[in-house]
């Protein structure tokens, strides 16, 4: 076999996110109490590891390679990076506050799918002829992968993450699930602020604001002038909170599709919300 060839490459972020992973990786080391010498990589080649798969979302076993480790351990490294940096994700109560200190007048509350290949696992249900249901197979997607909850700004600036959902469960569902999401947004909203989400939400009217659903046709109803103009306006403004969601995964090609547990999703997530945060340093 001939010599491999080799490249450099350059990450798509600053090199002050790459410091600041590698600050929290050799804090972590510190409290673990590691010795020195003990681990192949230092602190900030593990970072550069981490943001690797992120970014470009390079195998683990190409990481490997190129960093002179086994699989095994490019896996260890990559999950402990995935943790310190998701330890350190704003909860949904701090994220909340800042969104009021800021001044918005509204949220948007926005369920995302993030794909996954590793998610063969029997659901609660069946179908017709019996035939269990996968619980991560999203059938609005037709796809698999985890239901996460995402808090965005007036300008799609995703503020908070929540864990993951099997992509089976519907977004009002999901929501419903995380035990303290519709409260917090129930004690956030009064006068002056309100809670944008779209149909999927509908359930949850009282505490969100929610288009208006259109009559079945078999009723013979439709919406009026008024009603059509509210859903308008109402599509206008929530539409920009799509862009928290676009931005995440244009960002991170790690979150196109996870290979990881489906179950590290949420942490996953969380992990690529404060590299943006870092990234750009803006939380609100």
């Amino acid at each position: 076999m001939s010599d491999p060839v080799t490249y450099t490459a350059t990450l798509p972020i600053g090199e002050h996110t790459a410091v600041r992973l590698a600050q929290l990786l050799a804090a972590a080391r510190r409290e673990r109490r590691t010795r020195k010498g003990r681990r192949t990589l230092g602190p900030w080649r593990q970072a550069v590891l981490v943001l690797r798969w992120f970014l470009d979302a390079t195998r683990v076993a190409q990481l490997a390679t190129d960093n002179g480790i086994s699989l095994s351990t490019a896996y260890r490294y990559l999950h402990e990076g995935i943790d310190v940096l998701a330890a350190v994700a704003p909860g949904l109560h701090g994220a909340l506050l800042a969104a009021k200190l800021a001044g918005h007048t509204h949220v948007q509350l926005d369920g995302t799918l993030i794909r996954t290949d590793r998610s063969t696992a029997t659901g609660p249900t069946t179908t017709a002829r019996g035939r269990a249901v996968d619980l991560w197979w999203s059938g609005k997607h037709h796809h698999h992968g985890g239901n996460v909850q995402v808090v965005t700004a007036p300008d799609g600036w995703p503020l908070w993450v929540s864990d993951v959902r099997p992509g089976r469960e519907h977004d009002v569902t999901c929501a419903r699930t995380h035990a303290d999401l519709l409260p917090a947004l129930d004690t956030w909203t009064d006068t002056e602020r309100v809670v944008l989400a779209d149909l999927g939400y509908e359930g949850e009217n009282q505490r969100l604001v929610c288009p208006i659903k259109k009559p079945s046709k078999t009723s013979g109803e439709s919406l009026s002038a008024e009603q059509r103009t509210i859903n308008m306006l109402h599509s206008a403004t929530r539409a920009i909170a799509e862009r928290g969601n676009s931005l995440l995964k244009t960002t991170f090609k790690a979150l196109r599709r996870v290979s990881l547990c489906p179950w590290r999703i949420g942490a996953i997530t969380a992990a690529a919300l404060v590299l943006l945060h870092i990234e750009h340093d803006r939380t609100t």
